[in-house]
């Protein structure tokens, strides 16, 4: 997939998301806070799907934003992560879901709410760590 850097510490992808691809977050929890966020934005601005692990309640959370609100809120009690130690979440996409894996542990899913998929330009890394892309889905 031709994704380059460039967009605030993101990346950006003029052909869009498709299914198949995945996201590596490697990082590390200073004290546990929860700072580390990722959105995959639209071309129109919406947050397409956000995952936000929250290590103040061991909770892996999934939304969207659209339309100026936010969606159904997905909550996951698997939750593979520690805090002050590194950690790595991986997000994939087949043709209906985003899929978050913490460690190899599946922790999420969420339906796709934004159609078509190609419309997922960008994403952000809010608390700037190291990404990387792939093309092996899972």
């Amino acid at each position: 997939m031709g994704w380059g850097w460039g967009w605030e510490g993101g990346a950006f992808c003029a052909g869009g998301l498709a299914p198949g691809w995945n996201l590596l977050v490697q990082g590390h929890a200073d004290s546990g806070e929860d700072r580390s966020e990722i959105h995959f934005l639209s071309e129109t601005g919406n947050i397409a799907f956000h995952v936000k692990p929250r290590f103040s309640s061991t909770t892996m959370v999934g939304s969207a934003f659209q339309g100026g609100r936010w969606g159904l809120v997905e909550l996951s009690s698997i939750f593979p992560l520690a805090p002050g130690e590194p950690f790595e979440i991986e997000v994939s996409s087949d043709v209906e879901h985003f899929h978050v894996y913490a460690w190899e542990h599946k922790v999420l899913q969420s339906p796709h709410r934004q159609r078509p998929l190609g419309t997922i330009t960008r994403v952000c890394e809010l608390a700037k760590r190291g990404l990387s892309w792939g093309d092996q889905g899972y």
